[in-house]
């Protein structure tokens, strides 16, 4: 078996490796878009102008809880033949959307989240654990971060024989697709927790082996938890709202508060609710809306889609809804902003250029991480 080396490339020289690949009759199946919405829709473009004999199968999606940005999102991902939705809730909203703009639906394509897994949740003798799964950016503010700090620790002086983690997502300097203004791990040293409070890193697989109360805002660690049946919590402190992500569980019994917790409560999951999440209750809905299948089976329709494609005399033209007719004030600069020009000859990069170029970035890095954060600060002031 052939090792290939993962590398990283601009979307201009991915394009033209398709294009030098077919070239040589070697194109690409099936290319997976796990990219930003503005960038799918570039690429879209991209592999539209190609013009290639035998274009491959493109599939894209959402990794995680959609909560924001639903509609922009989506409608820059039209034109992928595959775009996955990770349950039978996001299936229907994905589909709606398509409708409602008079665009067509067929590329949705029910799956469930790719994360779950692990053994199911049992209860062990003497083991009392809770554990807060952070998010970077939510809460955003100092003083909720704070807060939410604050009752984590007073729970623990509360119960002392239970465990209280504080699962963090990344260590200080560690590069996170969401910026972290105000890290727990900094906020916590103002304060003095007691010994049966302490903060843990790792995967959130092995740390949910050890759980037996999983608390959150809003994050994708609470459908690992459900799906392996932990107890689980949403927290409502700070409000149900759309900019905390908690609105997505409307409607699951999750939500509680410190206080109630505090008191021992352990919220009970609806399961119909768990259900159209495609977590604990089985595996995607059939086309009528009917349940059923195993979470193994979640992905037997995607997989029909991409043969079914593949198995086509020649592939339909990359059709997107955004184009220079729908959307001529917003598409132009999307794909400006990419620059996808596969004609423009490659430079030739030198060592110095490579040694600036990084710096560069590491520069800009530490702008948005350090400088742009205190000067929000002062203006705040």
């Amino acid at each position: 078996m052939s090792t290939v080396t993962p590398r990283e490339v601009t979307g201009a020289e991915f394009l033209r490796a398709v294009r030098d690949a077919q070239a040589r009759g070697e194109g690409y199946d099936v290319v997976v878009l796990a990219l930003v919405g503005g960038t799918v829709r570039a690429v879209l473009q991209g592999l539209a102008d190609l013009e290639l004999e035998r274009r491959p199968v493109i599939v894209t999606g959402y990794v995680g809880v959609v909560y924001e940005k639903l509609t922009d999102g989506l409608l820059l991902r039209h034109g992928a033949d595959v775009v996955l939705a990770n349950s039978r809730h996001d299936a229907e909203r994905f589909r709606a959307v398509y409708e409602g703009v008079g665009a067509g639906a067929d590329s949705v394509v029910e799956a469930a989240l790719p994360f779950l897994g692990g053994t199911p949740y049992a209860p062990e003798t003497g083991r009392d654990t809770l554990v807060f799964a952070a998010q970077p950016s939510v809460p955003v503010t100092r003083a909720d971060r704070a807060y939410v700090l604050r009752r984590l620790i007073a729970h623990a002086r509360l119960h002392p024989g239970r465990e209280v983690l504080l699962k963090l997502r990344s260590k200080p300097g560690e590069h996170t697709t969401h910026l972290e203004e105000y890290p727990f791990q900094k906020l916590v040293r103002e304060l003095d927790p007691p010994a049966n409070f302490r903060l843990v890193y790792g995967h959130m697989g092995e740390v949910l082996d050890r759980t037996d109360l999983l608390v959150t805002v809003s994050s994708t660690a609470a459908l690992e938890a459900l799906h392996r049946r932990v107890p689980t919590a949403i927290l409502t402190d700070l409000g149900v709202r759309e900019v905390l992500g908690n609105h997505h569980f409307v409607g699951s019994g999750l939500l509680a508060s410190f206080d109630q917790l505090d008191k021992g409560l352990v919220p009970a999951p609806d399961e119909t609710w768990l259900a159209r999440q495609g977590v604990a209750a089985g595996g995607p809905a059939t086309p009528s809306g009917g349940g059923g299948g195993s979470y193994e089976g979640a992905f037997d329709a995607a997989r029909d889609r991409v043969a079914a494609l593949l198995a086509l005399p020649v592939l339909p033209p990359i059709a997107p809804y955004y184009t220079a007719e729908t959307a001529p004030g917003y598409l132009p600069g999307i794909l400006a902003r990419h620059r996808l020009d596969v004609t423009a000859p490659e430079p030739r990069e030198s060592g110095l250029r490579r040694v600036v170029r990084e710096a560069a970035r590491g520069a800009y890095r530490h702008g948005v991480q350090r400088v742009a954060p205190v000067i929000r600060r002062l203006g705040e002031l």
